[in-house]
């Protein structure tokens, strides 16, 4: 036995609650060679004896009680498991990637609706780049992402959720070439670095942030231009602190898109799907 496997807890709490071997093994219509050596089998694996044998009776050592205190906690969790997963209710810890925009703009109703359908749902939202959200998907860190084109694919399934209208937008009065942006990996300052170097401009320097407020700050304060979707503009009501460029529509409109690993299936991703997809 190399770990601790239900079917043994089942048999070890079966003789506690029994106290002794007999009559566990009647309930469990189990010879009692068995009990007796899958109880023998768990004690040598947890190295301590989970039993007191007086005469014809047996009950738990100290280190017994503290066994069947994780043993009921192990097989509620395991009951709970099966029956989620035969109603097709979705239960337990979601963990999802988001832009920040994403978070910001469009989730929240999202979620809203996700947590008065499915309350027994915990999701854990997880920021970053494009980039970064696609590499921790892949890694089995996160179940599923939103991200914004273009990302590498490869490996991964995906379902068209949002669109962005991304607008550039600088400093009033001043024109300057530093360009504001979220660090590597960011799907829309690749775009605005393949935008500017078909215009042929050159950026002086490249400031990071990992906030649009601070990005949009920085650009209201004269620091730079950046690129953002407009939504995050309405809703920070920075719209009037900076001046406000459309661009050409290849650039301007990015698609969002809910990846997950491909092949990947699980009841809380395709309740996401589905709520998403509507």
């Amino acid at each position: 036995m190399t770990t601790l496997d239900l079917e043994s807890l089942h048999i070890f709490r079966t003789v506690a609650e029994e106290g002794g071997i007999t009559r566990a093994a009647a309930k469990l219509n189990r010879v009692q060679s068995n009990v007796t050596t899958r109880v023998k089998q768990l004690e040598e694996h947890l190295g301590t004896q989970l039993f007191q044998r007086h005469a014809r009776k047996l009950t738990l050592s100290p280190e017994g009680r503290v066994l069947l205190a994780y043993t009921e906690e192990l097989l509620r969790l395991s009951h709970e498991a099966q029956s989620a997963v035969k109603s097709g209710t979705p239960r337990g810890v979601f963990r999802v990637g988001t832009l920040e925009s994403t978070a910001a703009t469009r989730l929240p109703p999202v979620l809203s609706k996700y947590h008065l359908a499915y309350p027994d749902v915990q999701i854990e939202l997880a920021t970053g780049t494009s980039g970064a959200l696609v590499a921790r998907v892949l890694a089995y860190e996160l179940e599923a992402a939103f991200v914004a084109e273009p990302f590498t694919a490869e490996g991964l399934d995906m379902l068209h959720v949002f669109d962005e209208e991304l607008v550039l937008i600088s400093p009033k009065g001043v024109a300057p070439r530093t360009v504001i942006a979220f660090p590597g990996g960011c799907s829309y300052r690749r775009r605005l670095e393949d935008w500017l170097g078909k215009e042929a401009v050159v950026a002086s320097r490249v400031i990071e942030f990992a906030s649009y407020h601070a990005i949009i700050a920085c650009v209201a304060a004269g620091t730079g231009i950046a690129i953002v979707p407009r939504s995050v503009l309405r809703i920070v009501g920075a719209e009037r602190q900076v001046v406000v460029k459309e661009l050409p529509a290849r650039i301007a409109r990015a698609k969002t898109q809910l990846v997950w690993r491909q092949g990947h299936h699980s009841v809380a991703l395709g309740a996401l799907r589905q709520l998403v997809g509507a």
